[in-house]
């Protein structure tokens, strides 16, 4: 979108050039011709930067310009005949971001309107960072990270713990993790209980106070799915 500039100018023939030296770079420009008028055009349509004459018939740009303080820290360009550097210094003492004095070059307006744009243009916000899970399960390398510690597993060990992180919650059987995790008949359901307690105890190093993997009797374990996204203090 265009930015949009509001010109707060009395005499229609310097509103009607700055318009056209607006548009023609680029800029929305749009013209109101008094104090009350520009007060309600910014709290309207809030534009991204104010032309704004010091000489207005209904009152000063001055007071103009500490009113919309009130509500707004729109840039703000004071505009006027006066080439008196006490309404100079009092403008930029007020907050103004710049000042011009007429007769002045539309192009070098346009030119000082464009570089506060650019100044006061916020930065875009960066993205949310996704939380790291408690469990991180690194197929490829054959490794879990629990709270950002590696984890040294064995064979089944790590084989057990990426069954239990596929399904946080579920509860699989004693014959299901042998099925998926052992590779011969002969192991025994104690197989299965003798792992989960060292990877209990492995865990329990980086987690003292957290139970990862839950029991549920007579019918097998599951990775608990309410772990805290951090470790508690």
């Amino acid at each position: 979108m265009k930015p949009r500039v509001l010109i707060v100018e009395d005499e229609p023939g310097i509103a009607d050039t700055l318009q056209y030296a607006l548009r023609t770079e680029g800029f929305d420009p749009a013209w109101v011709a008094t104090g009350e008028e520009a007060l309600a055009q910014v709290k309207a349509q809030p534009p991204a930067l104010v032309i704004l004459d010091v000489g207005l018939p209904d009152t000063s740009g001055f007071e103009v310009f500490k009113r919309v303080r009130e509500f707004s820290d729109v840039p703000v360009v004071f505009l006027t005949a006066r080439s008196d550097e006490i309404d100079r210094v009092v403008g930029l003492e007020l907050g103004a971001d710049d000042y011009v004095a007429k007769p002045f070059s539309p192009r070098e307006l346009v030119a000082r309107v464009r570089s506060i744009l650019r100044r006061s243009a916020k930065p875009p916000a960066p993205p949310p960072v996704a939380p790291t899970p408690p469990l991180v399960v690194d197929e490829g390398k054959r490794q879990i990270r629990f709270y950002g510690a590696l984890l040294e597993l064995s064979r089944y060990e790590f084989g057990l713990l990426q069954t239990l992180a596929a399904r946080p919650g579920h509860v699989f059987s004693r014959d299901t993790l042998l099925d998926k995790v052992w590779d011969d008949s002969d192991s025994l359901d104690r197989t299965v209980d003798a792992h989960v307690k060292t990877l209990r105890a492995k865990m329990k190093l980086v987690a003292p106070t957290l139970e990862p993997i839950r029991t549920h009797r007579g019918s097998g374990y599951a990775l608990a799915e309410d772990l805290p996204a951090s470790l508690p203090a």
